[in-house]
């Protein structure tokens, strides 16, 4: 393998970059409109231009990604995550143009990107299943008797994609059907596919997940756990491994767990399985992402794992480097994602330009980003800035580390989550390992969504739209603006109602 093309943006396609620089093989990046001044563009040996800003337009494009590795003569593709990383008819056009995927096969990513065929699939293996139905559900009376069977509270879940989306947690039988009709509806609007089920609720859940490779001669290890609990709108914020709340015997099970899952599948590659906890400290399995994770970087620190490097060994059609056996942890380590959000106003996007970026530095501390000061924020993408990365030898002394490097931490001219990160660290619940996926809604305070004020401050988006678009009226505009850019709009309107400076650090309080 001597070139791969990494078909991504931002920090993972700069993380990967460095780890084919280490192991001599040429990098050939991808990137839009918006990103031909992007760091990654610049570090990489060759670029290629792939189309207009919006994703849809460029890093989406199937057909100018496998034109680019033919016309480069790429021998392989990284996908890192996001965008084409799960996508199996992808995998497959790579495959007929002679080209490598670094990652699992179109088959595995095809039963673990449903979550009614990767139930059917593990359940064989003896892997724990959360009470509940493993097949699709479109009848709403039929549906009801089955949610009142399992038991309120419940779940309904779109069998298609993840983040959260197509996702209903349904009280009790009065609201049923609007909360079906509307799991549905957000399922086919975001995968095509309205296909849901229904589970039981975890109550108080710790979302535990366990890094797993397997490579082609039938050798396979876990990488011990990530605590993911930390989340707004279903996606991770703070994460950190190993759990505080695992003993050995528990980590051994859900590992085995976690590797029966890749039997199930005829996994190869990196991928992570994902685990509820409930306050009884049983689990049961989630779902299965079959790339590498967000959060990778917290496994790296713990473990010493390369783990893009073991991809593209794996890729490569070697033997997994390590056995079970030879694997340990060492120390701690935790990932604070820094986003362009606002976290008093219920984490909404903000834009603008980064008029002060300086990373902490120090022996433990990692800074995976795609920015450097002066450069703007896209409004086209996920809204993370960074991964700040930090490793201590114990849990405290990590948390002490990691809020050190967060005051070492400077950015102005966008507001982001570092300050919350900081509340997290310092919360008496994080700290004591006692918290669960309802985090924010438990202890984040005045976490207001903006948009709950528009209808008291109609009057001065009204009196503010026709400076930026002359002729557009207010409730015209926020149309457009929500339909195009999604939540950014939120933060245009937020910027400009205000008029205040980004440099303020948000104040939180336990």
């Amino acid at each position: 393998m001597k070139k791969v093309l990494i078909a991504n943006r931002g920090e993972i396609a700069r993380r990967v970059i460095r780890t084919l620089k280490k192991m001599n093989i040429k990098s050939v990046a991808v990137y839009s409109d918006a990103d031909q001044n992007a760091p990654h563009v610049k570090e990489a040996d060759e670029s290629v231009h792939l189309g207009a800003s919006p994703s849809s337009e460029s890093y989406l494009r199937q057909d100018k990604i496998i034109d680019a590795c033919k016309a480069f003569n790429v021998d392989a593709v990284h996908p890192g995550y996001g965008f084409l990383s799960e996508n199996a008819d992808f995998a497959r056009k790579l495959k007929a143009a002679g080209v490598i995927l670094i990652g699992p096969s179109p088959d595995s990513m095809e039963v673990m990107g449903d979550k009614l065929k990767a139930k059917q699939a593990v359940k064989d293996f003896g892997v724990p299943l959360v009470p509940g139905v493993d097949e699709a559900i479109t009848d709403v009376k039929a549906a009801k008797a089955i949610a009142k069977d399992i038991g309120y509270p419940v779940l309904i879940k779109a069998s298609a994609g993840g983040g959260g989306k197509g996702m209903r947690l349904v009280h009790g039988e009065e609201e049923f059907e609007e909360q079906m009709q509307m799991a549905q509806n957000e399922a086919m609007s975001s995968f095509s596919d309205d296909a849901v089920f229904i589970e039981k609720f975890v109550t108080k859940p710790r979302h535990i997940e366990i890094q797993v490779f397997a490579d082609n001669h039938g050798n396979m290890v876990h990488l011990f756990e990530r605590e993911c609990s930390v989340q707004r709108r279903h996606q991770k914020v703070v994460e950190e491994a190993p759990s505080a709340v695992l003993t050995q015997k528990m980590r051994d099970e859900m590992g085995a767990a976690a590797l029966a899952v890749c039997k199930a599948c005829n996994y190869s590659g990196a991928g992570t399985v994902e685990f509820l906890l409930d306050a009884s400290l049983d689990f049961y399995f989630l779902e299965m992402n079959t790339r590498l994770q967000v959060e990778h970087p917290v496994t790296e620190k713990i473990s010493g794992v390369d783990l893009v490097e073991w991809q593209i060994r794996v890729a490569r059609g070697e033997k997994l480097p390590l056995r079970q056996e030879d694997l340990a942890i060492h120390g701690h380590a935790i990932e604070v994602r820094v986003y362009a959000e606002d976290a008093r106003s219920g984490f909404t996007p903000d834009i603008g330009t980064l008029n002060k970026y300086r990373r902490p530095s120090g022996p433990n501390v990692r800074v995976d980003d795609a920015f450097e000061e002066g450069m703007e924020i896209p409004i086209y993408y996920d809204p993370m800035l960074a991964k700040l990365v930090v490793w201590g030898t114990d849990r405290q002394t990590c948390i002490e580390n990691t809020i050190h490097a967060i005051d070492d931490y400077q950015i102005s001219g966008v507001s982001t989550t570092l300050d919350f990160g900081k509340f997290v660290l310092q919360h008496p619940s994080f700290r004591s390992g006692d918290f669960d996926t309802n985090f924010i809604q438990k202890y984040l305070p005045d976490a207001t969504l903006l948009h709950q004020e528009l209808k008291e401050e109609g009057e001065a988006l009204e009196a503010w739209s026709p400076g930026l678009n002359p002729g557009m009226k207010a409730p015209d505009f926020f149309k457009f603006s929500a339909t195009s850019f999604g939540l950014n709009i939120i933060a245009v309107y937020q910027k400009q109602k205000k008029m205040i400076p980004n440099e303020n650090k948000i104040i939180f309080s336990g």
